[in-house]
């Protein structure tokens, strides 16, 4: 039996339609995104509000979720994900990727790879 692979990528805001279109070029079926905050090496930034300077310290990004059945496919993803990314500044974003210990469709209680396709 494959491995599953779940990958996680948090991404700038504006490469969100770049990502997702890299993904449907490589025929990955499922993805799940969604709108988050957050901070790493950039830190936020100053801002004035009201007259008032502000520290925001988290910035929107984009996170995707996708599930994959093997190391093959991982590389893959994640290739083109970075690839997608890639503006060559600070705020790009991480890639993570880690195996699963299961999956089940609701629908039909298909699990593990059956559960993906």
């Amino acid at each position: 039996m494959s491995k599953m692979i779940k990958i996680e990528a948090i991404v700038r805001e504006e490469k969100l339609e770049d990502v997702k279109s890299a993904l449907n070029d490589i025929e990955v079926n499922g993805i799940t995104v969604f709108q988050v905050m957050g901070c790493g090496a950039q830190k936020g930034y100053t801002e004035i509000v009201r007259g008032t300077e502000v520290d925001v310290s988290l910035r929107p990004k984009v996170k995707f979720e996708i599930v994959v059945s093997s190391e093959e496919w991982e590389m893959k993803v994640i290739k083109a994900i970075q690839e997608a990314a890639f503006t060559g500044r600070i705020g790009d974003g991480k890639i993570f990727s880690y195996e699963l210990r299961g999956a089940m469709r609701i629908r039909t209680c298909e699990t593990g790879y059956d559960a993906l396709n």
